[in-house]
């Protein structure tokens, strides 16, 4: 495994470039049952279909993807990414953690981050993202990083075989919480 080429660091974690070595990885981290459910998805995904698919997304400027490393050992713990409308200058959010890294606080710091470089290096006007109601940890960290609710599809996604709501959160350059790691690493 090659290291990680960090972008932005935090406290705990860094934005760094996604590792082709590490694709194996993402698509376990993908394809595990808590992942799936979490997406409301319904199946797992072929590896040559995630293969093929990430030649096309690393040279898509509107599909901007981070791989998610604690700092103290280099270990990566997850993936974000933007899906960027280059129009309207807005993205939608996802992520994805390693399961064995849930539970930890990671994904606060996590979508902190992304927020951080969406606002102050990508100078996006919002960011968006959908989860699904009974994903309370999510939302709540998803609350932390600054995302905000936005709003609710009705029965629109599934948790465990059954219909739910899947709620919208949102958040703007207003919405930043704290000292922008960008700014620190600008020395401004």
């Amino acid at each position: 495994m090659s290291d990680p080429h960090i972008l932005l660091s935090g406290e705990a974690l860094a934005l760094a470039m996604p590792r082709q070595d590490m694709l194996p990885k993402y698509h376990a981290w993908e394809n595990d049952p808590g992942t799936i459910s979490g997406y409301g998805n319904q199946w797992a995904q072929p590896w040559e279909v995630r293969a093929a698919g990430y030649e096309r997304q690393r040279g898509n400027e509107r599909f901007q993807q981070f791989e998610v490393v604690r700092l103290d050992d280099g270990a990566p713990v997850g993936m974000t990414i933007l899906e960027v409308n280059t129009y309207v200058r807005t993205a939608e959010f996802v992520m994805v953690l390693a399961p064995e890294e849930r539970g930890k606080g990671y994904a606060a710091e996590a979508a902190r981050l992304t927020l951080d470089w969406a606002f102050h290096l990508a100078h996006l006007r919002m960011v968006w993202l959908k989860v699904l109601e009974p994903n309370a940890a999510g939302a709540s960290a998803y609350e932390k990083a600054g995302f905000r609710p936005g709003g609710r599809l009705r029965r629109s996604g599934y948790w465990l075989g059954k219909p739910v709501d899947e709620l919208l959160m949102d958040a703007v350059p207003e919405d930043f919480p704290g000292t922008s790691a960008v700014a620190t690493a600008l020395g401004t």
